[in-house]
């Protein structure tokens, strides 16, 4: 535990932030970092409390997926208290706050797969996952969990060696996770912070979305749909244009979208 108190140390040292970061909890081992983010929004954490995992045992992704979390990654999750017209953002706050500091600190290009899956050369390299808990009109919390394929081999891993990647593999080099993560708490609060124009954060997510124009296959519980995916709205659905003509509406968090 003492490693992971220094840890969080390292990263709130002079970090700069505003809000994002200001308390880090971390642990040497979680079974979910957004559990217990949840457990301490219920509690009352103050807005920008991050909880960091060197590892996870049970991550979760989207449509209940699992996630691997091995030592190596990043795992970590961030409460915040949103607007109701700010939550749809926050997908795109996570993914463009990932793709950023992949850029930054590791000089690898991104692509971002709607609705928010963050790929290096076609294969995913992040998964993110966004839970909140929406009470009549109001926000109570919403967390936004974040998981980095960082200093690890895809190929150790069978169940995601075929469509996964992780930073080290490509650089051919190990990063520093501490430096990732200070970058992310820092473009996760520019981001978040920039959501009373958030069509800025919209413009930015929806040019990087390798996605659009490309003929893809929607499933969404027992139904699929084919077609060419044509635009984005700013509420972060997705408009797909079927063979037939007529356009579809997919909402985000409700599909699986693979090529």
């Amino acid at each position: 535990m003492a490693e992971s108190n220094q840890l969080a140390a390292d990263i709130k040292r002079n970090l700069g932030t505003e809000l994002i970061g200001k308390k880090v909890i971390a642990y040497p081992s979680l079974t979910s970092t957004n559990d217990i983010a949840k457990r301490e929004a219920k509690k009352g954490a103050r807005e920008g409390t991050v909880v960091l995992a060197e590892e996870q045992t049970a991550g979760r992704g989207r449509i209940k997926r699992a996630w691997l979390s091995p030592k190596g990654s990043i795992a970590l999750s961030i409460i915040l208290h949103p607007t109701p017209t700010q939550l749809p953002f926050l997908v795109m706050v996570a993914s463009l706050a990932v793709a950023r500091c992949i850029e930054k600190v590791g000089g690898l290009e991104t692509q971002i797969k709607w609705p928010n899956d963050v790929l290096i050369k076609d294969k995913k390299v992040c998964g993110i996952l966004i839970e909140s808990d929406v009470k009549g009109k109001a926000v109570d919390y919403a967390i936004i969990g974040i998981g980095i394929n960082v200093n690890l081999l895809p190929t150790d891993f069978p169940e995601i060696a075929a469509t996964a990647t992780s930073l080290s593999r490509e650089l051919g080099k190990e990063l520093s996770r501490r430096e990732l993560i200070r970058c992310l708490l820092v473009e996760a609060e520019n981001l978040y912070l920039a959501l009373p124009e958030g069509d800025i954060v919209f413009r930015e997510w929806r040019d990087r979305l390798v996605t659009l124009g490309k003929e893809v296959e929607v499933s969404s519980g027992k139904t699929s749909y084919k077609g060419v995916a044509e635009s984005v709205a700013s509420d972060g659905s997705l408009f797909l244009r079927q063979p037939d003509g007529n356009l579809v509406k997919i909402v985000a968090g409700d599909v699986s979208l693979r090529q």
